[in-house]
């Protein structure tokens, strides 16, 4: 075994409220007592779990703002419409490709954050006259979904009737599944080499009189211990060789497995009749994911904007993510019986789908409305801002036609 405790710099993070505190003590609490039933140790994707979705107090269930200016982070459908109106055109494309029929093609939105994907889709969708018979949205966070609900019935009320909230995946589908940063959010396993060992890194509380974090008596650290989950450890021994730790028994190299992500493909398999699975987040393929001086994984947390490394920084109140394995994603698509259909940047996908010709349709003597949105565009497209890093993949069943979205720029042969 061995502890470790967070370096992350967080000292000039901005403060919190007494009661967004008092809600992190709970939370705190909550994990504390989950750690005390199971032995003293959970991995740290229980963690991650319970720090993010346990119901009333974890990140995605508390009730604060995690979206836009007055959240934690902002993603690409908050920063422009034009995000929305390029994808609706990939849609519409799909839709019109299913049997010839646009309208009984639907789509289903997983993971629809404020709801501004949801109603720029629409608004382009029904601009192009392939609007589909259901718009259907599954959402873990009670709150989020309230929020969808106002801001579509605000803007789009003529078309709520076709806009259904699901509690779980729908048995059959057919049509256009998407997912927006939702596997970034998903919780990982951290895996640690250490010369020739290869351990689990999990969390513990420690007791302390000197822990400052507004805590209790104490705080959480981490501790790493020999994987007790057999699945897990055949997972790892594969990445080994994409690894290929130094053998030192001072060299630590830490990453992210995130096993959830792969029964995720599985379910949206199952479940899709005909039509496209498309995942848009950040990430790399398995070789750059795993390059040897990553030493230190993808894991992040973002608060009020700050982004830093310290997932125990005052659990509840930040985000924690880690970035995606879309090669991972490839290999759980093709065992389900998905075939790839495309795997691009951001910045491809998005030109391919006409997202300058979008904007042209604004004059560009309206200053007033035309700066903004060129100012948004090279958000969406710039190498420095989200266009290199964010990925675009698509997965197919009983689809053959090539997508619009992946004409140019493939980088399939990444993964």
């Amino acid at each position: 075994m061995s502890f470790y405790t967070p370096s992350s710099n967080i000292s000039n993070l901005p403060a919190s409220s007494d009661a967004a505190l008092a809600h992190s003590r709970k939370l705190q609490s909550v994990i504390r007592e989950d750690i005390a039933v199971a032995g003293g140790w959970i991995t740290f994707a229980r963690y991650m779990e319970l720090a993010l979705y346990y119901p009333g107090l974890g990140y995605y269930n508390g009730g604060a703002t995690k979206l836009g200016g007055s959240g934690d982070f902002v993603t690409a459908p908050e920063i422009s419409t034009l995000f929305g109106y390029a994808l609706a055109r990939q849609v519409g494309q799909i839709s019109a490709e299913i049997a010839g029929y646009h309208d009984k093609a639907d789509v289903l939105e997983i993971g629809a954050g404020s709801g501004k994907l949801a109603r720029d889709m629409l608004r382009e969708l029904e601009q192009n006259d392939c609007l589909p018979q259901h718009y259907y949205i599954l959402e873990v966070s009670a709150e989020l979904r309230e929020r969808q609900r106002k801001l579509l019935a605000e803007h789009t009320p003529h078309l709520m009737s076709r806009v259904i909230w699901l509690e779980r995946l729908p048995e059959h589908f057919v049509g256009t599944i998407l997912a927006n940063e939702v596997i970034d959010a998903m919780p990982v396993h951290l895996i640690e080499w250490q010369g020739d060992n290869i351990l689990e890194r999990g969390v513990v509380w420690q007791e302390s009189e000197e822990y400052e974090l507004q805590a209790l008596d104490g705080k959480f650290v981490w501790q790493s211990r020999p994987f007790a989950d057999d699945a897990l450890k055949a997972t790892v021994g594969d990445l080994a060789q994409h690894i290929n730790p130094q053998h030192d028994p001072d060299f630590v190299y830490c990453s992210e497995i995130n096993q959830l992500a792969g029964s995720f493909i599985r379910s949206l398999a199952g479940m899709l009749q005909q039509g496209v699975v498309m995942l848009i987040d950040y990430g790399f393929g398995r070789g750059e994911y795993y390059h040897p001086q990553r030493t230190q994984g993808t894991l992040m947390c973002h608060y009020r904007h700050h982004a830093h490394g310290d997932p125990f920084y005052l659990p509840g109140l930040q985000d924690i993510t880690s970035h995606v394995d879309f090669s991972a994603l490839n290999d759980s698509a093709e065992d389900a019986g998905l075939s790839l259909l495309g795997y691009t940047t951001q910045a491809h996908f998005l030109l391919n789908c006409g997202i300058t010709e979008i904007l042209s349709r604004t004059p560009v003597e309206d200053v007033q409305h035309y700066l903004p949105l060129t100012g948004q565009l090279q958000k969406l497209i710039s190498p420095a801002e989200m266009g290199e890093l964010f990925k675009v993949i698509a997965f197919g069943k009983s689809f053959d036609p090539p997508l619009d979205g992946f004409a140019s720029g493939d980088k399939s042969r990444m993964l």
